[in-house]
């Protein structure tokens, strides 16, 4: 086995390390030697991989995202040419995803926050991107927001264990949310919101003279 090889699985054996302890004791409870005794590293071991603490969440949140970075890469390839909102069906589908892998996304989201709040810039910029290209493709940008929140609210209930829904009510919602035939009789393209929210204001005048 070459050192490169070596290097790889120590650092997935720390970071699978690093997911049991949070799960089983907390994010409290991570420390570099917890990982040592948890993987059978050496704690020089884990330190040639990761210096901090910090260091491991961060390498935590990383891997998640190019996990469902490299799912939506895949879907959004598969929907480009058939859907009319393909970034709004490929995050609505990794969502779905989320919501449906082991809950190791979990982990290390609450871990990170408990760690250090700032380390969730990662993710949140990410999500700014993604929801820019969302709105700049929707005729209804706050629909295509409302279904993106609704499959949030889904995903992070269920990863936090405080969702009422069986897994079937789940698949249901979620297929619901990527139907966009579901969806378009409730769109009101940008221009038409611009012209009501433009016309009352001058209608509210209108009454207000005539009262005078």
């Amino acid at each position: 086995m070459d050192n490169a090889t070596r290097s790889e699985r120590s650092r997935n054996a720390a970071l699978e390390a690093a997911i049991a302890i949070i799960a089983r004791d907390g994010p409290g409870r991570l420390t570099l030697d917890a990982i040592a005794r948890e993987s059978g590293l050496s704690k020089g071991g884990v330190m040639h991989q990761f210096r901090t603490k910090e260091a491991v969440l961060k390498a935590l949140l990383e891997r998640q995202m190019a996990h469902f970075e490299e799912f939506s890469t895949d879907y959004m390839a598969r929907v480009r040419a058939t859907s009319a909102n393909p970034n709004l069906a490929t995050q609505l589908a990794t969502v779905r995803e989320a919501a449906t892998s082991p809950n190791s996304a979990a982990l290390a989201l609450v871990a990170a926050m408990v760690e250090n709040p700032n380390l969730m810039a990662l993710p949140r910029e990410r999500e700014m991107r993604r929801m820019a290209a969302i709105r700049e493709e929707a005729a209804d940008p706050d629909l295509a927001m409302l279904r993106w929140a609704g499959a949030m609210g889904l995903l992070l209930s269920s990863l936090f264990g405080m969702s009422p829904l069986s897994k079937d009510e789940h698949q249901r919602l979620f297929a619901r949310l990527l139907d966009d035939a579901q969806w378009t009789g409730l769109e009101r393209p940008a221009a038409s919101r611009a012209a009501k929210s433009g016309a009352a204001p001058g209608a509210k005048a209108a009454t207000r003279r005539k009262r005078a």
